[in-house]
């Protein structure tokens, strides 16, 4: 029988977060992944402490970005990779009206330090931004495409990952321990993404799921060293090629790319750029999201070696580490977990 502190089911954003916390408090682990979640692969990776659509800050913004910022420094050494890009993000202005909302929000306390007070003239000709932009400051992108492969990796190669799917029947749970086959652990952690609507531990949980596809382009006119924020964003990555996303289905379940998603991004993009692009790869992925656009961390209400870690949403890289420290120091030291993200929230309706 293997002993273990921590079993962890999946290995996206949450995952890796929680595993970090636990290296660092030299807790032992093993995490179970079959590869059946996409939505880390397909996120765009961006970190922006601003709500572009309404100019709000974003809940926990700076303690996100100060304890992200470190996290993924830490990461780049660990796995000898490069990781963060750091960006700024101009939101294109549609109108006048937008202009006064910005200067507005600039305005404010909580938003002064990310909102650049001026408007930014548009001086790129392969874009369409006849009134400008407005920039956010303390923004950019993880490379999160090769943060998981490169951390699965370095997983495999110390025995602390198994290519399978997890299997709730063969999980049995004492007052101080779990035990799951072969192993022996004191908490197990689902950070399973889409796959909690199968969990029959936390399927009771409100998860929304929305599909989402993006697009790569290569576009070697454009020479943009900027995410792009209108209806859609666009994203630098190498050798002249950008990300570009997302869309929105939540109807369709599965991890099929879709023309109908392609044909919607390639036209908004017509509308954006002036210059000529070609498609290279799309991609399709499973966001979990919930109705309040915060996590579900926490513990089962009758089961409290079993955790939740889920529901990042859009916003995985920046407050992936803040929760799975939230969840550690919870599951360890019975510290009490913000209201805004325990799970207890939906229990008392």
């Amino acid at each position: 029988m293997k002993q273990v502190d921590y079993i962890i089911v999946g290995c996206g954003l949450a995952g890796i977060s929680f595993c970090e916390e636990l290296r660092a408090q030299n807790k032992s682990f093993v995490v179970f992944d079959d590869h059946s979640q996409q939505s880390s692969i397909v996120a765009a990776g961006l970190y922006n402490p601003v709500i572009l659509k309404r100019f709000t800050a974003v809940w926990k913004a700076k303690e996100q970005l100060t304890l992200s910022a470190s996290f993924y420094e830490h990461l780049e050494k660990l796995l000898g990779v490069k990781l963060d890009y750091k960006l700024p993000v101009y939101r294109r202005f549609a109108s006048i009206e937008e202009q006064n909302d910005w200067f507005t929000a600039s305005d404010q306390p909580t938003l002064a330090v990310y909102l650049h007070p001026k408007v930014m003239s548009n001086t790129n000709p392969a874009i369409e931004a006849p009134f400008g932009f407005g920039k956010v400051l303390e923004t950019g992108r993880i490379d999160t495409s090769t943060l998981l492969q490169h951390y699965k990796l370095y997983l495999k190669t110390n025995n602390n990952y198994i290519t399978e799917r997890f299997d709730y029947a063969a999980l049995s749970i004492d007052e101080s321990h779990v035990n799951y086959k072969n192993i022996n652990a004191r908490f197990v952690v689902f950070a399973e993404g889409f796959g909690m609507v199968q969990n029959p531990f936390f399927n009771h949980l409100p998860l929304n799921v929305a599909k989402g596809e993006v697009l790569t382009i290569k576009a070697p006119e454009l020479k943009m060293e900027f995410i792009l924020k209108s209806s859609i964003f666009v994203v630098p990555e190498l050798d002249d090629c950008y990300s570009v996303g997302a869309t929105y289905n939540w109807e369709d379940k599965t991890h099929a790319i879709t023309s109908k998603a392609k044909t919607e991004l390639i036209e908004k993009l017509k509308g954006l750029l002036s210059c000529q692009f070609e498609v290279l790869n799309q991609v399709a992925g499973i966001r979990p999201t919930v109705k309040d656009r915060r996590p579900l961390v926490g513990k089962h209400p009758k089961h409290h070696n079993i955790a939740i870690l889920n529901g990042l949403g859009t916003r995985g890289v920046m407050i992936g580490p803040y929760v799975a420290k939230s969840l550690f120091q919870h599951l360890e030291y019975g510290t009490a977990l913000e209201r805004d993200i325990d799970i207890k929230r939906f229990h008392s309706k």
